[in-house]
């Protein structure tokens, strides 16, 4: 969740855009993006998952692949780094990397 809240930060430092915000508080990461919508991002740590919200494509649940060294949405098996990089790219109108790439130094951040 660090990483994502400092790669967030720096995202919305070099937009500027007024009203795209970013927050971190018990474990719950918002990213509030004026008027495209606010994702919502939180640890599960008794299901060992983290939850998405996203206002493009909804809500998921993500368990941690040592496979993949990612986090997967157990569904249709995509990652949610792969997903927050598309759709937040979309939103900025640029390609961006919100630096889930590589994560396993972070997984005890979930347990």
């Amino acid at each position: 969740m660090e990483v994502l809240l400092e790669n967030f930060e720096i995202l919305l430092d070099e937009e500027g855009k007024p009203g795209y915000e970013i927050e971190y508080l018990s474990g719950v990461l918002t990213l509030s993006l004026g008027d495209k919508g606010t994702y919502v991002i939180n640890k599960q740590p008794p299901n060992k998952q983290i939850w998405l919200s996203s206002p493009f494509s909804g809500p998921k649940r993500y368990d941690y692949s040592p496979k993949h060294d990612d986090w997967r949405y157990a569904r249709d098996d995509t990652s949610m780094g792969d997903l927050l990089n598309r759709e937040i790219g979309e939103v900025f109108g640029r390609d961006v990397n919100v630096g889930l790439d590589d994560i396993t130094q972070y997984i005890a951040d979930i347990a």
